[in-house]
């Protein structure tokens, strides 16, 4: 006899297990299958934003994704940027995520990936509704009007099973075996340039850098890289190292000079052994849809690119946050299709500029600076565009760097709102933005309050406008919690009394009184049609 689960996870990576751990936590029974019976222990997905780790507070986790971290907690997580080498007279420490920290409910966060996925991992084995099948891999997948069948094989093994599901999440990576089984294409830019990842240990390197402010990361621009970093990253505070560059198309393990390229851009002589020797190609890849019937796909298997800023892990992790409250809706019977499709709908343009304007566009205009200025052609003018356009690029785009839904179908965007990666940070509550926090008057944070549902946030508000949303809500079955408090200590920031939020912490719906038909408006932010 088949097994049958409500959703069936392919890719147990940290994106895979998140959802696992998403769903499971709403109840929902999940099968989580994964090739790797070991994490990989890469130093890669550093850089966790603050959105991110707020998810890792909803999953009850925050405090241990924080032990968990390698460097000491009061460790910069910033980073420098140097001109040519680390002994380069032209460098400087931008700040980075950090300036964006009073935005977010928990402040950004840096460790490998590897220990974020223990952390994640043992959260799922804590769920009794989850089976996670480590060591198999998914290999065919079928659907129809009632579901999906997925065969699985045995990585080391003989074994090989059939799971049906009522849906299918492909968290499998950039080479997704069920993104090419339902047939999804993808496409993005390709900038023909192979990477290598070196992971080493130096103690010798670590004492070179200590002309610099202690700094998690130190990236290199050279007019010879064409707009591509050489990028040093801080594992440990003993000798724990790792380094991406661009190097020639042709290059192997066996046939080029790894620690004299780690020595030029050093710019110093130092000793060191390797670790880890691995390459990857310098492609932005977004698929065309991220849905197909039943069958979803997230993470790398929906958008991968260059591992500059972060972007991979923490848009996976948010796609998570986007799909798993749609998918335990649909499944609890008050979420509508028109929910589902929304996930596609918000979380692709998204991928898509975040892919083209802050990563392939960083690209471009690194490579036109350098280009154009020079200090072997005029050190003047080098000097000033060093310090008056390049240094004042990087904080910029780390403030307008806020993922936002307002184009969405099921959300009371502006007339004319697109989604995208572009925004801006405030503490308005606007329709299809991130819910910034604020206290209530209780002293605790709004997000210390939120449920686990919809919330309605009701400040000096008509009692009247929170029963019609009460009412709507009940006879739609959907779980709505309400928030009452005054519009003063800081809420008033948010220029709204009624505030509707949905299960992901995105605002959908402001007034200051309620609407005409609340119960419209509940029909459409979960997708169904009003009774």
């Amino acid at each position: 006899m088949k097994k049958r689960y409500q959703v069936v996870i392919v890719g147990g990576g940290p994106v895979g297990v998140a959802l696992a751990v998403d769903l499971g936590l709403r109840g929902i029974s999940c099968a989580l299958v994964e090739r790797r019976n070991d994490i990989q222990r890469i130093p890669k997905g550093q850089n966790l934003t603050q959105r991110s780790v707020e998810h890792f507070y909803f999953w009850g986790i925050a405090d241990e994704l924080r032990a968990a971290r390698i460097l000491p907690p009061e460790y910069p997580m910033n980073g420098i940027i140097a001109h040519r080498d680390l002994v380069s007279d032209y460098w400087y420490a931008p700040p980075l995520r950090e300036i964006v920290n009073k935005y977010y409910f928990e402040d950004n966060e840096r460790l490998p990936q590897y220990q974020t996925e223990k952390v994640l991992r043992a959260r799922m084995e804590q769920i009794h509704c989850v089976d996670s099948r480590f060591g198999w891999s998914g290999e065919t997948v079928e659907q129809n009007d009632d579901g999906v069948t997925v065969t699985i094989a045995e990585q080391d093994g003989t074994g090989r099973e059939t799971i049906e599901a009522d849906y299918l999440v492909g968290c499998d990576g950039s080479h997704s075996t069920i993104r090419e089984q339902i047939g999804i294409t993808r496409g993005g830019s390709d900038f023909d340039q192979l990477m290598v990842l070196a992971v080493f240990r130096s103690s010798d390197f670590n004492e070179g850098t200590k002309r610099f402010p202690e700094r998690s990361t130190y990236r290199i621009m050279h007019e010879d890289l064409k707009g591509y970093w050489q990028f040093f990253g801080r594992i440990d505070l003993e000798d724990g190292w790792f380094f991406h560059a661009p190097i020639p198309p042709d290059t192997t393990k066996d046939n080029f000079d790894f620690h004299g390229l780690l020595q030029k851009a050093a710019g110093f002589d130092f000793a060191c052994a390797f670790d880890y020797v691995g390459f990857w190609d310098m492609r932005i890849a977004v698929a065309e849809t991220y849905q197909i019937g039943r069958v979803f796909i997230a993470g790398d298997a929906a958008h991968s690119h260059p591992p500059y800023g972060g972007y991979g892990l923490n848009n996976g992790l948010e796609d998570v946050a986007n799909l798993g409250w749609k998918l335990a809706a649909m499944l609890d019977g008050w979420g509508g299709e028109a929910l589902l499709e929304s996930y596609g709908e918000e979380r692709h343009p998204v991928f898509k500029e975040t892919g083209e304007d802050f990563i392939a566009g960083r690209i471009r205009t690194d490579r036109d600076f350098f280009e154009r200025y020079s200090p072997d052609r005029d050190r003047a003018e080098f000097e000033r565009a060093w310090k008056e356009e390049h240094q004042t690029t990087f904080a910029p785009r780390v403030l307008t760097y806020e993922p936002q839904y307002e184009g969405s179908s099921i959300i009371f965007g502006p007339d004319g709102g697109k989604s995208g990666a572009h925004g801006s940070h405030n503490f308005l509550a606007r329709p299809g933005h991130h819910l910034p926090p604020q206290k209530l008057s209780s002293g605790r944070n709004i997000f210390e309050e939120l449920g686990e549902g919809f919330t309605l946030l009701a400040f000096d508000a008509d009692p009247r406008a929170a029963e019609a949303f009460e009412e709507a809500a009940g006879n739609l079955n959907i779980p709505l919690k309400t928030i009452t408090d005054s519009q003063t200590g800081g809420r008033e920031e948010y220029n709204a009394k009624l505030i509707l939020v949905r299960p992901d912490q995105y605002v959908v719906w402001t007034g200051d009184k309620a609407p005409d038909d609340a119960a419209a408006v509940m029909a459409k932010i979960v997708g169904t049609v009003t009774p």
